[in-house]
């Protein structure tokens, strides 16, 4: 959308096809988009949850923004630019979009992958960092003779915008809305948020600041009341609207006749950005213990230049600390890394994939604080018959108390090293390591173990964990937690047994609890879900609690069920039961036939197999590894 509104500015702008040249009228408009779009990032943003988050938030994007600024500050430098200009450059290109990533990540179901959880929590901090170069922007056009003296006023008016925010936050406001709440007048409650957003903002602008700074704080001030979600409500379509303005004024403001003088090299100065921005937001999330495979995708995810970098570069233009030239150059850069981050962002697990596969030791990919966390996981001992949850969130904290209850001996896999610690203290038998590493499913024990439950929220992750654990143990039996149905059926082809989607269970779980107000009897219940579930992926689960299939392990502990895919390149394909005589050569015996939406139970020994069946077989382990060949290829 933000690309869009970007060329939008450039066909129809002066440097386009000139449909709008009042270019100074359109850029008020936009002054007040950004003070709109600041409010709103400031009611967006909770004190609370930045705490939650406070060591990824602080540490990550500190990190990510004091490199990218020392790097991009030393690189200007070099090529002339003065001090200030130059930490001013490193500024702009320090900053990623908010707004097109979280709505990427959102769209790809990867808000909850580490990844996407780290490129949040440098996200926020960037949305919060802005405003301190704002502030910094005017000495910065003077950085050459800025004296204690001039600095004293600035830091006592923040000190003082500092207080007025705690207490207006937490005593003025809240009581203030409450009284019109109370009125019931949703127009009032409206204009009220309005007065708020510019009385602060006007405040800030007569110490000498920014308007953006006051929308900005009034916008957390308002954060902080149980009034937040209405006022954000009542702002986000008069934000939209306003935005759209500023982008469209910032694609008008952009020379087209200056790119086309020389497009080859503004594409490559943007392809140099991504590159460095890549590679340092890559190395931040590194730092704080995240997998190799995971930093690089945050870190392309994050290689763009940001909106607010556009709404800093005013300030620049304003204080004389960019030339029209660099504004070109910058527009012109921020504009195409803007432009590529869906492509960008679509290949980065392809990417991560083969620098993961590069001969690099193991522990180097497992994280920057591998090598200790793994050493516990060392030292743990040899497990067997053992339950793998790979990722402790709700669902893999939920598997593990149901295996401590049943006395099922288990281990978890986490890439999240805060939560390993917090759990380890507990005594929880949780290990750091990255479930799609091999050496991290060595050091558990995936050869001897007996069933895998991935709960991985990284679609990309789920399916490299998958892929490897059935690659090192044919016989495990693998249990898998997906968002959405049309995930199921990649994951069954790479080895998964068992696949349950989220929105899948969901909304049987609504329709069952619909269909019991309206006093449906329980029998004609549990059989509409033994239909949804046989045309869904799980045809012998039922709710009447008649025994399944896989329920016979606990009577016959020596036996597995096994369910197995025929793959099209395999030696079963079009061959009958009888010619494969499995209960005399192998002894193990077939007791279904899953063929799309139709169970053959009991087959006959003229039934031929076709590419696509699943079979449940029943036999020892050891012999159902040697039949498993005949189904998937393989030698026999």
């Amino acid at each position: 959308m933000i690309v869009g509104f970007l060329f939008t500015g450039m066909l129809v702008g002066p440097h386009g096809y000139g449909f709008i040249d009042a270019v100074e009228e359109v850029e008020v408009l936009a002054e007040i988009g950004i003070v709109l779009l600041l409010f709103t990032i400031g009611v967006e943003l909770s004190i609370k949850d930045l705490w939650k988050m406070k060591r990824a938030v602080v540490f990550g994007g500190s990190i990510q923004v004091f490199l990218t600024t020392i790097a991009v500050f030393s690189i200007a430098n070099y090529l002339g630019y003065g001090i200030g200009e130059s930490i001013f450059i490193g500024f702009l290109f320090s900053l990623s979009s908010t707004a097109i990533v979280l709505k990427l990540l959102q769209n790809r179901g990867e808000l909850q992958a580490p990844h996407g959880r780290f490129s949040l929590a440098v996200l926020l901090y960037q949305d919060v960092i802005v405003v301190p170069m704002i502030l910094i922007t005017p000495f910065l056009a003077g950085a050459g003779s800025m004296s204690d003296a001039a600095f004293i006023p600035i830091l006592a008016k923040g000190i003082g915008l500092v207080i007025l925010v705690f207490a207006s936050a937490k005593w003025i406001v809240p009581q203030v809305l409450f009284q019109i709440t109370k009125t019931r007048d949703s127009e009032l409650f409206f204009l009220s948020i309005i007065v708020i957003c510019l009385s602060v903002a006007w405040l800030t602008s007569s110490l000498g600041l920014s308007l953006a700074l006051g929308a900005f704080l009034a916008g957390l001030i308002i954060s902080e009341s149980e009034y937040s979600h209405q006022a954000l409500s009542n702002m986000i379509p008069f934000r939209d609207i306003f935005m759209s303005f500023f982008f469209i004024s910032i694609g008008m403001l952009l020379d087209l006749d200056y790119f086309f003088n020389d497009p080859f090299l503004f594409i490559i100065i943007a392809a140099c950005v991504l590159l460095l921005k890549s590679v340092i937001a890559g190395l931040s999330s590194y730092l704080l213990g995240f997998p190799l495979h995971t930093a690089v995708i945050a870190g392309l995810g994050l290689a763009q230049v940001g909106e607010f970098s556009f709404v800093l570069s005013t300030f620049g233009v304003e204080y004389g600390l960019l030339t029209d030239e660099v504004y070109q150059l910058f527009l012109v850069v921020s504009i195409l890394t803007m432009a590529v981050t869906s492509s960008v962002m679509s290949i980065s697990p392809k990417v991560a994939d083969k620098v993961v596969n590069l001969p690099i030791p193991s522990k180097m990919k497992c994280g920057f604080h591998s090598r200790k966390m793994m050493a516990v996981l060392d030292k743990k001992g040899h497990l067997e018959d053992h339950l793998i949850i790979a990722g402790f969130g709700f669902n893999g904290r939920t598997v593990a108390k149901a295996a401590t209850i049943a006395g099922i001996p288990y281990l978890v896999l986490d890439t999240n090293p805060e939560t390993v610690r917090k759990e380890q203290l507990k005594g929880e038998l949780i290990y750091y390591g990255d479930s799609s590493q091999r050496g991290v499913l060595e050091h558990a024990d995936i050869k001897d173990a007996r069933v895998m439950v991935v709960c991985i929220s990284d679609p990309a992750g789920t399916r490299r964990a998958i892929s490897l654990a059935r690659k090192m143990n044919p016989n495990i039996h693998i249990i898998a937690r997906t968002q959405y149905l049309q995930e199921m059926e990649p994951l069954y082809e790479l080895g998964a047994n068992e696949v349950i989607p989220e929105e899948f269970e969901t909304s049987i779980e609504i329709f069952v609890r619909l269909m019991k107000r309206y006093l449906i009897p329980k029998d004609e219940i549990e059989k509409f879900i033994s239909e949804i579930r046989s045309d869904g992926y799980e045809m012998f689960r039922t709710l009447s609690g008649a025994m399944s299939i896989y329920d016979m392990e606990i009577d016959l502990p020596e036996m597995d069920i096994t369910n197995l895919r025929v793959r099209a390149s395999s030696f079963a394909v079009g061959k009958n039961l009888l010619q494969l005589d499995l209960r005399k050569k192998y002894s193990v015996t077939l007791l279904a036939i899953r063929r799309n939406s139709e169970v053959i139970a009991n087959p006959d020994a003229d039934a031929v197999l076709i590419s696509g069946d699943v079979l449940v077989l029943m036999g020892s382990p050891e012999m159902i590894s040697k039949v498993t060949p005949l189904f998937v290829g393989g030698d026999i």
